[in-house]
């Protein structure tokens, strides 16, 4: 079977890593159909707007989009509606990709990267669900107005319980397969909008009693994660909840350079991309790390594609050659005495391909 992937590389590092990424793909050896399209800022230079028709018509006819970095500060005085980080969301909403996988593994060869203490991280395996295309992020109404000569901020944050229900049982289902055991954060004590959340989590645990829930609210999740992280499993949450708790998770595994994401539809069909940003500082320069985007190749074989042997060879590779001390800048430990070589970003792919 040929699987069909749309390949966006993006801005910054995006469009420098996308080529490895790509040959990466490429030594496995499988039968993968790859076009190219545009995304975010070099999508408004090109055709004046940050998701482009053409790119959206071949995401939807893909079996998998992977995708670059998007943004930069290029961009950043556009309005808001025609700013890079639109056309992602605008895709994400496309697609329907409401489910948002953020892994936080810690590489035991890393464990002396993360900003805590070893003992605290060796072993970290935790999965966030994040609900992606609700919540304050897509809520009316929002904008800013002008009143008596004050200018007035507003967005909302609504959730239906059907949105709820389907984000809650991706989440229990993978936690099935993992460690049997779900956190739901959210804010039940403040907010509305999740004390509905609660109820319905807790209506779907009936369907899934073989797994441990409990509830905890955001502000504890938060000091929980760099505190004892270990205690989580899966971690299921909003949209605005989600995309803070796996930023602060993902430094527990040292850099944000390691961490891949999903985003997924109820067909399957994903959007697969690194957690970090474009970086435009150090784009082009050859140093910026490629596997969190080899990484998130690895989740697209896994979930989009079936190819679940595929993706346990790259994730093995990449295992390997952290192992042998091979290192980009930012996983670079503090001791200067450690076995460990530092190289570039071509370096680090020609690694994983040849461990492959």
């Amino acid at each position: 079977m040929t699987h069909r992937i749309l390949a966006i590389p993006g801005d910054g590092i995006g469009a420098e890593v996308m080529p490895h990424v790509l040959r990466v793909l490429d030594a496995l050896g499988m039968d993968l159909s790859v076009e190219s399209g545009t995304l975010g800022g070099v999508a408004i230079e090109e055709h004046g707007t940050p998701l482009p028709t053409s790119t959206l018509d071949a995401a939807r006819e893909a079996d998998a989009v992977l995708l670059g970095a998007v943004g930069g500060p290029k961009w950043d005085n556009l309005p808001m509606d025609r700013r890079p980080e639109k056309g992602l969301l605008g895709l994400r909403a496309a697609l329907d990709a409401f489910a948002n996988l953020r892994p936080a593994m810690l590489f035991e060869s890393l464990a002396n990267a993360s900003s805590l203490r070893p003992e605290l991280v060796a072993g970290l395996d935790i999965l966030i669900v994040r609900e992606l295309t609700g919540g304050i992020y897509f809520g009316e109404p929002r904008g800013i107005e002008s009143a008596n000569g004050r200018r007035r901020g507003y967005n909302t944050d609504v959730y239906a319980d059907g949105e709820i229900e389907r984000i809650a049982r991706v989440a229990f289902d993978l936690a099935g397969k993992r460690g049997g055991r779900l956190t739901s954060v959210d804010k039940a004590n403040v907010l509305e909008v999740t004390q509905l959340w609660r109820d319905v989590v807790t209506e779907v645990h009936a369907d899934f009693p073989n797994i441990e829930l409990n509830h905890v609210y955001v502000d504890n999740a938060a000091m929980q994660l760099v505190r004892a992280p270990k205690q989580f499993d899966v971690i299921v949450t909003g949209n605005l909840f989600g995309d803070i708790l796996s930023d602060a998770a993902a430094m527990l595994t040292g850099s944000l350079g390691m961490l891949p994401s999903a985003s997924l539809n109820a067909k399957g069909q994903g959007i697969y991309e690194p957690v970090h940003g474009s970086a435009p500082d150090i784009a082009g320069r050859n140093v910026a790390n490629p596997l969190a985007t080899i990484l998130s190749a690895a989740m697209m074989l896994r979930y989009s594609l079936g190819e679940e042997t595929a993706a346990d060879r790259i994730e093995a590779a990449v295992n390997a050659v952290l192992e042998r001390g091979i290192r980009t800048a930012d996983i670079m430990p503090a001791d200067s005495d450690a076995d460990v070589c530092q190289v570039g970003t071509d370096e680090m792919a020609d690694a994983v391909i040849a461990a492959l």
